[in-house]
């Protein structure tokens, strides 16, 4: 009898284990397309281009704790599709300080537009794999759980996750410091 019900909760602890790796990466997914996924594929280009911006001003964007976040330009947009209406819009993290009268190419998310730019892609970039790497570690774990059966030491995990942070942020900066160069060259 003992090794029957054994043999059930080991079954149903997999069964658990397995569920909750797909729970975190649906969850992981669903933030993702909430919070930095369509600034981020606007920013890398997905898509055909939106429309264009004609820049009125550029500034220095300020966070809320008052940090640069870049520069922002206001300026009229103009979208390429039929029957939407032209309207003021923000280009966010613009690759560089436009002059007045400057026609932009962009991508639209959220109501803001963006172009390729080297703080764009570090800002955004770092923000997806700052939100990813936490839930990629626990659905690694889960995952570790589900094919022993048995719940697996989180340690390793833990210390894999810390590694991924900071790799997200080193790998977003030299991105960002690689567009800006290809921006500046091209």
């Amino acid at each position: 009898m003992r090794a029957g019900v054994r043999t059930f909760g080991r079954t149903f602890g997999r069964g658990v284990a397995a569920g909750g790796v797909v729970v975190t990466l649906a969850a992981a997914g669903w933030l993702m397309w909430v919070l930095p996924g369509p600034q981020l594929g606007a920013v890398l280009g997905f898509g055909p281009v939106d429309g264009v911006v004609s820049v009125h001003r550029c500034y220095e964007a300020v966070d809320a704790e008052g940090y640069t976040t870049g520069t922002d330009c206001t300026g009229w947009y103009t979208p390429r599709r039929p029957g939407e209406a032209a309207r003021e819009i923000v280009l966010d993290t613009a690759a560089d300080e436009y002059r007045r009268g400057t026609r932009v190419e962009v991508r639209t998310a959220r109501g803001r537009a963006y172009e390729l730019s080297g703080t764009a892609v570090f800002n955004f970039g770092t923000a997806a794999g700052l939100l990813l790497i936490p839930f990629a570690a626990l659905a690694a774990w889960l995952f570790a759980c589900a094919r022993s059966g048995t719940v697996a030491s989180g340690d390793g995990y833990f210390l894999l996750s810390l590694v991924g942070l900071f790799a997200s942020i080193v790998v977003a900066a030299v991105a960002g410091i690689l567009v800006e160069i290809g921006t500046a060259v091209f």
